[in-house]
């Protein structure tokens, strides 16, 4: 264990973060999502929600500020106005660190934002839709 780093951080997913430069991104995907079809490098957090492990990833991950959003969810197929709860949730996980609502992308263009991901986190939120997608910002040092 290490002082600061929240517990939901496995040693592989603080080296995959950290790995990652700046526009790379990073996966947050539910229990149901292929993640092994479209990530590199998958890692399993079984038996929790996408919203804690993203409060989780926010703690060490900066968002990149270059981009309009650097956040995305997918859009609910049959409801495109829709906001699943999973949605909301991870909607506000973003809002407590101050980031703007994430941008909803259609089912396939965000398997494709997957697919270019550095690293998938699969979790075993059971609620459809809790997917979200992060671009890694930049550190200024001081």
């Amino acid at each position: 264990m290490l002082r600061g780093i929240d517990p939901l951080l496995t040693p592989d997913l603080l080296h995959s973060l950290a790995a990652m430069g700046h526009g790379d991104r990073v996966a947050i995907v539910d229990a149901n999502f292929p993640s092994h079809a479209r990530g590199r490098r998958v890692h399993h957090l079984p038996g929790l929600g996408a919203a804690p492990v993203l409060r989780a990833v926010l703690t060490v991950l900066p968002l990149d500020s270059f981009v309009p959003n650097p956040a995305a969810t997918m859009r609910p197929v049959d409801r495109p106005d829709e906001v699943p709860p999973a949605v909301a949730d991870l909607i506000a996980a973003l809002a407590a660190e101050g980031h703007a609502v994430p941008e909803t992308v259609e089912r396939f263009d965000f398997y494709e934002m997957v697919q270019g991901a550095f690293a998938v986190v699969q979790t075993g939120e059971l609620r459809p839709y809790g997917n979200v997608v992060l671009t890694k910002g930049v550190l200024f040092g001081g």
